[in-house]
Order: structure tokens, then sequence, then C-alpha cells
């Protein structure tokens, strides 16, 4: 297409569509980074994330980088050389939270594992149990929702297996495309550090990282001994005290970050909760309608967040892209790592509602149709019968109070 008249649909799993109040709030012109007005911001936005984390009384520390630079923060802040860890293949995210591990000298144990399953608490218990290493696991590292595959783990399983072995490794949980759109309990889920980005969720662009941590986790910081400046929490909690940063931080992103807060906490988190598990549910009534195969096999581990789609042998998922977004300028996800070509992922999470999930899916139908791809006609007819018979209630919230919108602004 040489003129492309609309918006661009963008529904990657990440980044997302930033909203217009968003990218308004970013436009403001940049403050003194070290001025008053500034101070005040930062203490807005750490009671906001709190609140987000589910880490009402804890530390979160925000970074210019991306989720995997809070990988690394996760790891330099915690860990010495030669550390063992434990991690399952979940899929090509949770390599990638390994492979950083190995590059700081940690010893990982990476457990085989079914990209299409979650991992199971049974599965986590008998690894610890039977952790016969000279020195035990200093950590799990576990992928909330892994972006790969559309699958969704267990986190208060996992606790409860770390429990039952009676293990004191540290839990630490990548959260990067569940915070902002899946329920998630730091303080409640007993998680020592959970890796998050802004470009989900959130309803920003790439450019901030943040590690939420515990008690426990700020313990381990004082017995760790990796390279460690520009991650450093001890800098960033002491400036932040004062409503500052150890070095230039992100100004204008955190403009965003504020609106972003404030539109989350006007909805309610619990509502945004439920929104986003209707979309997920009408994308794989979709799906399901098509004859095609939504990638995660166990119904109890779908994303709220992301489907992936398995498409038929035979077919390449990036032709079937290409031919999308060059006839309806729609931007589905590829398929990573081994899943290269096998699907494509439908991001539903973030600022979408109802309607732009039924364009999203009109442009797959009319997509798959164009490409040749066998299927069976009616997959966006069974998305609009599963939102039209699903009210958008919240499901029931917890006792502890969220963040007044008006106070994180």
């Amino acid at each position: 297409m040489s003129f492309r008249s609309g918006r661009h649909f963008l529904h990657v799993p990440g980044p997302t569509n930033v909203p217009d109040r968003v990218l308004r709030a970013m436009s403001r012109p940049t403050i003194d980074h070290r001025g008053p007005q500034f101070a005040e911001l930062t203490g807005r936005l750490l009671t906001g994330l709190r609140d987000a984390f589910g880490n009402p009384d804890g530390d979160v520390i925000i970074y210019p980088a991306s989720g995997s630079g809070g990988w690394e923060a996760s790891i330099s802040n915690t860990m010495r050389p030669g550390d063992r860890v434990l991690m399952f293949d979940q899929g090509f995210f949770a390599q990638g939270w390994r492979r950083t591990a190995s590059a700081f000298g940690l010893e990982v144990d990476l457990v085989e594992h079914d990209w299409s399953l979650p991992v199971s608490a049974d599965a986590v218990e008998q690894q610890l149990r039977y952790d016969n290493g000279a020195e035990p696991y200093k950590s799990l590292m576990i992928v909330h929702n892994e972006t790969t595959t559309g699958v969704t783990t267990d986190i208060p399983a996992i606790r409860a297996a770390l429990d039952a072995a009676n293990h004191d490794a540290l839990l630490m949980v990548d959260a990067v495309s569940s915070l902002g759109s899946m329920p998630l309990e730091q303080v409640e889920w007993g998680v020592d550090v959970i890796v998050c980005g802004s470009q989900k969720g959130l309803m920003l662009p790439p450019g901030l990282a943040f590690n939420s941590i515990s008690p426990k986790a700020l313990r381990a910081h004082d017995n760790a001994s990796l390279p460690n400046a520009y991650w450093d929490w001890v800098a960033m909690r002491t400036q932040n005290q004062s409503g500052f940063f150890p070095y230039t931080p992100a100004t204008n992103l955190l403009f965003g970050l504020e609106e972003a807060l404030a539109m989350l906490f006007e909805e309610g988190l619990y509502a945004v909760f439920a929104r986003h598990s209707r979309l997920a549910a009408a994308t794989r009534a979709a799906v399901q309608a098509w004859g095609l195969r939504v990638f995660c096999s166990d119904p109890n581990a779908y994303s709220s967040s992301v489907t992936a789609v398995a498409v038929p042998g035979g077919v390449d998922a990036d032709d079937l892209r290409a031919v999308i977004l060059d006839n309806f300028d729609l931007s589905l996800g590829t398929g990573l790592g081994k899943l290269q070509g096998q699907v494509f992922r439908i991001g539903h999470l973030g600022d979408i509602n109802d309607l732009m999930l039924a364009g999203v899916l009109s442009g797959i139908e009319m997509g798959l149709r164009l490409a040749g791809v066998e299927h069976q006609s009616g997959g966006v007819a069974a998305a609009l019968e599963e939102l039209a018979s699903t009210a958008p209630t919240a499901p029931t919230a917890p006792s502890r109070p969220r963040a007044d919108p008006q106070r994180i602004r």
C-alpha cells in the first residue's frame, strides 16, 4: 500500500498502543531533574508503582532501560559469582534471562520444558527437593506470562512449592507482559524481585525498566558481589528518598508513566484485569472458530495479554503476517525462537477496547482468506458473540486499598 488511510493497528504484544493522554503528557517541556517539581513527581510515581506491583510498603526501582536491563539489575544486585540458579525453558524470554545470568558467571540449571504448558508447582518442588549441588540454589527465576507462547504460570503455586520444599531460594519473576494486564500481588504471592518494562501493560514506549523488591531481596543485596554500578539498588534507593536519581532519568517518559498510572487507577486495576480477560476470551473464540489452534495447550494457563496462534503445516506464519500488514495496516507479533514461522501472536493488552479488538480480528480473518490459509469463516462473529454475552464487570478486588488516581497525579 502506497497510501494508508486511518490509523495503524499495532497489535504485537509490546510495544503496545500509547494512549493519546500519555503522548500528550510526554510532550510537556522537560523540567530540571534536580528541582523540587521533579522530586514531587518521583514521590507520586513510586506511590503508584508500589500499588501496581502489590508491594505497598516496599521498594520499586525505575531505570532508564528496557526489560533486559531489569533482568541484569535483578541479578547484579542479589547474586555472587558462581551462584547456582534454577530456571525452566518456558520460551524465548526465559532463555534471554538465562543468557543474562550466564553472562554474569552464574551456574544456571535450565530445566527442559514444553513451551505450550505452564511451569508446574510439582516440577518446581521436585527440582528443589533434589537440589544436591555443593551450594544450594540461590534463586528461582520464573516468567509469569511468557510473551512468546501466551502461557501464564501460577506464581502463588510456585511460591507454595518453594515453601513445601523448605527452600530459601529467592523467587524472582519476570512480569514484563503481565503487569497492568493481569493480577500481580508481590507481597501476597511472596515474590522477592519482580522485573518489568514500560512498553506493555503500562502503555508507554520502551525505555523504562523496573525492579520491585522485597526485604529478603534487600538482605541478599548485602551479600551480593557481582559488578554493579549503573544498576545499584542502594544508590537508587538513597537518591529516591529525596525524590531524585543518581543519574539523569528519562524525564518525559516519567511524565507519561504518571499519566498511565492515573489511567489504570481511574479504571480500577481489577476492572483493567477483567477487561483484558474478556478480550482474551473473545480472541480465543475467534481462533477456535477459524479452526486454528491456540498454542497454549492448558486452558487454565491462557494469557490475558497475548494469544499465540499456530498456523497449519505448510504455512509460513510470517508470510501471513506480511499479507495482513500490506493489506490492512495491521501489525501482529512474529514467532520467536523455535516458533519462528509456526505461530503469529495477537497482542490484546494495554489501551484496547472491544471495537478495537473486533477490527484486529476482522483484519486477521480477511488476511487468512487473502493468503489462502485453510480455515473456517465466522471467527469474528464468534468473538463478537463472546463479547456481547459477557458484561464488562470487575471481579472482587482485594481488601487492600489501591491508589487514588488523584494522588498519582
